[in-house]
């Protein structure tokens, strides 16, 4: 069997199943379409709606036990289990907000700026690859919000639809 390049080759019973699969995944791609493709799709909430359905039937098959999970609903260990809490000290809170602090005062404020305007350009423009404008941001010691807060407005922030 190791020494073939397909031991399964031939297979009628792999084969139906790898049709049913394709025909399965078709199908899926014409429902979106009736609905005017992947961004309408969105916009209706179906992708949304299609991923709560699945998480429930999923939890109702491990409820039921139909879906056995090792550990979670079969064979399960009754000790507890004991997880340390990572707790950050008013110190470690103060510290690092006192380093951030030194950071953005001591940064080239002229280079974060015209790193984060290049962001947004490209933003505007809808250019491709941002990647590069990040790490230029981030090695002018731009934060992570800063560069959020850039695109947020250019592109506003998505709000998930409500499942109807």
């Amino acid at each position: 069997m190791t020494n073939s390049i397909d031991p399964l080759g031939g297979s009628y019973f792999l084969e139906a199943l790898t049709n049913k699969m394709e025909a399965q995944a078709w199908n899926y791609f014409e429902r979106i379409e009736k609905l005017g493709g992947v961004l309408p799709a969105i916009e209706k909430g179906f992708f949304q709606r299609e991923i709560a359905e699945s998480a429930a039937r999923y939890q109702n098959e491990i409820e039921r036990k139909e879906r056995v999970i090792v550990g979670v609903n079969e064979y399960v260990v009754e000790e507890e289990l004991k997880v340390p809490l990572l707790r950050v000290d008013e110190a470690g809170a103060r510290h690092h907000l006192a380093r951030l602090n030194r950071v953005r005062r001591e940064r080239d404020a002229t280079k974060v700026q015209a790193a984060l305007n290049a962001i947004r350009d490209a933003a505007k423009n809808n250019r491709a690859n941002l990647m590069p404008l990040f790490i230029d941001a981030a090695n002018a010691y731009a934060t992570l919000g800063e560069m959020m807060d850039v695109l947020k407005k250019v592109w506003g922030e998505y709000r998930e639809p409500a499942i109807v």
